[in-house]
This record gives structure tokens, sequence and C-alpha cells, in this order.
């Protein structure tokens, strides 16, 4: 979508919301619940990788996101079912306009289901107030892989995040108990901040719930990047990457996730068609 997209500022905001539901059938995880509110859908469930594992693209027409919006996610993933979601392109926070813009996500797996959650980039234009928070519950067994590529400012615009704020809070926990817990508060001085980005405009995140890795995997994984830290707490591996292009941080966690799946999930890596257009 073209960045002219806007919301008229005398317009009520929209909240919008998408609830979907899986089910394990014979072999395939099938999406059997579809709930929709306002501008947020799934067209259809792709099966690139064969009936065991359900793609689905998280499509929001408007393409950008501005201030007094809202978007609410959920996903029931229950026993046996594996389920990759991404989106179709960048998400686009606009200014605030006065008015702080927000996305609550919340996924729950059952006993050996699986949730990858691989959205694109995430670009933060000057002047977005955003608030989000990503919750996901998990059985004792179930596998969880979650990426975030977050861009403040519009590089290749000359645009940088001179003012705005951002606040996050991701939150992840095995049959109720938290094993992950983030928080954050993105403003210009923290991203200059040598405690923050370090003057940085990009920073990227993924986070591998389920076997541990190896020191082999380990290795392999730190080697993908030198500005890649891995690093691994019992069932928890985080990478992390920090530098200033979108696209090279994107690449460098779709390597390490294409090392991470094998291991976690017993199947080579399948990247959406999607990424490719």
């Amino acid at each position: 979508m073209p960045d002219c997209i806007h919301h008229d500022p005398n317009t009520a905001a929209w909240h919008a919301s998408l609830h979907l539901g899986f089910a394990r059938d014979a072999e395939c995880t099938r999406l059997v619940r579809r709930e929709h509110r306002g501008p947020l859908r799934v067209q259809k469930a792709l099966y690139p990788e064969g009936p065991d594992a359900c793609h689905v693209i998280v499509v929001h027409p408007p393409g950008g996101i501005v201030g007094g919006d809202r978007l609410d996610i959920a996903f029931d993933v229950p026993a046996g079912c594996h389920v990759l979601a991404t989106s179709p392109g960048a998400t686009k926070w606009y200014r605030a306009n006065n008015r702080t813009s927000g996305q609550d996500v919340r996924l729950a797996a059952g006993p050996g289901a699986a949730i990858e959650w691989l959205p694109q980039e995430t670009i933060f234009y000057d002047g977005a107030a955003v608030e989000t928070t990503h919750e996901v519950d998990l059985a004792p067994d179930a596998v969880y892989i979650g990426a975030e590529v977050l861009c403040f400012g519009r590089r290749a615009s000359g645009e940088r995040f001179t003012h705005g704020r951002i606040r996050q809070r991701t939150r992840v926990r095995i049959d109720g108990r938290p094993v992950w817990w983030e928080q954050g508060d993105a403003t210009p001085a923290a991203l200059a901040s040598p405690l923050g980005l370090g003057g940085h405009s990009v920073c990227a995140t993924l986070v591998a719930i389920g076997r541990p890795a190896n020191a082999s995997l380990l290795a392999a994984l730190r080697a993908v990047d030198p500005q890649l830290a891995v690093s691994q707490v019992k069932q928890v591996c985080v990478a992390r990457w920090l530098g200033d292009d979108g696209e090279r941080a994107r690449a460098v966690l779709t390597a390490a996730w294409q090392l991470l799946r094998p291991h976690l999930l017993g199947r080579p890596a399948c990247p959406p068609r999607i990424w490719n257009t």
C-alpha cells in the first residue's frame, strides 16, 4: 500500500480484531474458526509444506496504522497443530496525531503444538506513539518461534525518529509459568543512549522456545552475522541484531530461523512465498 494512506483526523479511530482457531484433523492442521471485525483479515489457509503445517498471512488492508487505531489478534492453536503466521509486507505506524495507537497479540499453543510468529518489518514513522503487548501461553512441550524487526524512522527517506514513544511488552509462559518477560520504552533519547540502541535505527529479535540448542548450533547461529548476539537460557534461545539496515536485519533473522527450525520442529525451513514479492 502507498505511504499516503491516512485517516482524516476528525474521524473515529479504527478498532480491528482477528481471532483464529485451529484444529487437528488426522494429519492436517485446519483453520476452523475465523472471527474478524474491521480491517484485519486472513484470506485463506496455505499449505506450502504439506497438510501438517498451516501458513496464514495476516492482512491489514489500510496498509498503515495511525493515532487512535488498535489491532487485536488472537490465535488458539490446540494439541498437535502447527501454525506459521506472517504479514504481506512491512507494518507501518504513522505519526500519532495526538492519539496513541496499539496492538495486542495473544497466542496459545496446546500440547505438542507449534506457533511461528514471523511478521515482516515494523516501521515506526517519526512522531508515532504506540503501545504493544505480545502474550504467548504454551503447553510444556509446545514450541514457539517469534521474530521482529523494528525500524525507527525511514532511513531510505532520510527520516529519523526524533519525537514519539514506543512502549512494548512481551511475555511468554509455559504451563502458566513465565519464562520470558521483556518490556521497553523507546524514545529518541533512549535510542541515542549507549544503554539503548546506541544511535542505531534498527533492532531485531528472535525468541525460540523449546528444546535447548546445543553448542554447535549456537556456534552456527553466532556465525550468521558478526552483529548477531545469541544466548540460550534453559528452554529460551534469544538472538538479537542491532544496526541501521532493515533488510539486512530481516535476512539475518531469517538465516537464524532456518538454523533453529529443524532443531525445534524436525523440519526444514519453508520461507513463505509472500516474502519474495
